[in-house]
């Protein structure tokens, strides 16, 4: 029969407010960073973004307090789930196109799947090699196109890759932590902790670039950040990663890459190539082959 998975109409609207609001901040993200240094744009946003994280534990009663013995794995958890992406991707987003960035940024489950397999002993299986094959070609297609291209930047592309790959690491965390803190609070301290990577880097690499205050867009594209990606979406997705199976997840994620390949062209008049198309269908079949439930008896 069938393998079914039911959920309720709360988790589902999640599912549709995360897809749509990561999916959107590409584009947003692009704008915020075109003409403004790249890592001091996300430290404002998450300057701003941490006051509203507050105020959301302050509304629900929650302690900040973290057991001591639990340190290390709420660094770890940081880390990989929100400080690097943060770093990686901010800096990806500016040597690509932001739905190419999106695409490759969203093999995630790919690398998922992958590390799974290597690092926790999970069972491959044909599927699950007809994905990795899948992600490999579309990510070929998309380098090859920056490699072909006299102004291309296959930097761009192997960034997005690495930060996939820490995102995918730092989930197979989330799923299988010991630390006894709830989500609201890991996101809060995980917030912080990005913040504090993301000023030093900002502080000693973009010092020199900081000549005006950000423009009317550029602020508009931080208040998106600070409110919409790291006050909300990012509590969602840590709920999810964390109550749901990996499957419910990761249908989410399947949508967001096609999302912010279309939103970049309506908001910033991006054309994508035959390339990013070819490679966002290799992206969809391969996250559908290892993601959706098989047919079992």
């Amino acid at each position: 029969m069938t393998h079914r998975l039911d959920l309720s109409g709360r988790d589902l609207v999640l599912l549709l407010v995360l897809t749509l609001a990561w999916g959107i901040n590409w584009p947003v993200m692009k704008i915020g960073v075109q003409d403004f240094p790249a890592m001091t744009f996300r430290a404002i946003s998450m300057a701003f973004g941490l006051p509203v994280l507050w105020l959301i534990l302050r509304t629900q009663g929650q302690s900040l307090a973290v057991p001591r013995e639990h340190w290390r794995e709420l660094l770890i958890i940081g880390l990989t789930n929100m400080a690097l992406w943060f770093v990686l991707v901010i800096l990806g987003v500016r040597l690509l196109s932001s739905g190419r960035a999106a695409i490759l940024g969203y093999t995630m489950p790919i690398w998922s799947a992958v590390l799974g397999w290597l690092l926790y002993g999970e069972r491959p299986s044909r599927r699950l090699g007809a994905g990795i094959a899948g992600a490999a070609i579309a990510v070929l297609l998309l380098l090859g196109s920056e490699l072909s291209a006299m102004t291309g930047r296959p930097l761009g592309t192997a960034v997005m890759l690495l930060a996939a790959l820490v995102w995918a690491y730092g989930t197979h965390r989330m799923r299988r932590r010991r630390l006894p803190t709830g989500v609201m609070v890991i996101t809060f301290w995980s917030l912080v902790l990005s913040l504090v990577l993301c000023g030093v880097f900002a502080l000693v690499v973009e010092h020199d670039q900081w000549r005006r205050a950000p423009s009317v867009s550029e602020w508009w594209a931080i208040g998106y950040n600070a409110v919409v990606i790291l006050g909300i979406s990012q509590l969602i997705w840590f709920r999810l990663a964390s109550l749901l199976p990996p499957v419910v997840s990761g249908l989410s994620v399947m949508l967001i890459p096609v999302i912010g390949l279309f939103s970049g062209m309506a908001m910033l008049g991006e054309r994508p190539g035959w390339q990013d198309f070819a490679a966002l269908g290799f992206i969809l079949a391969a996250m559908s082959t290892v993601l959706l439930p098989a047919r079992r008896t």
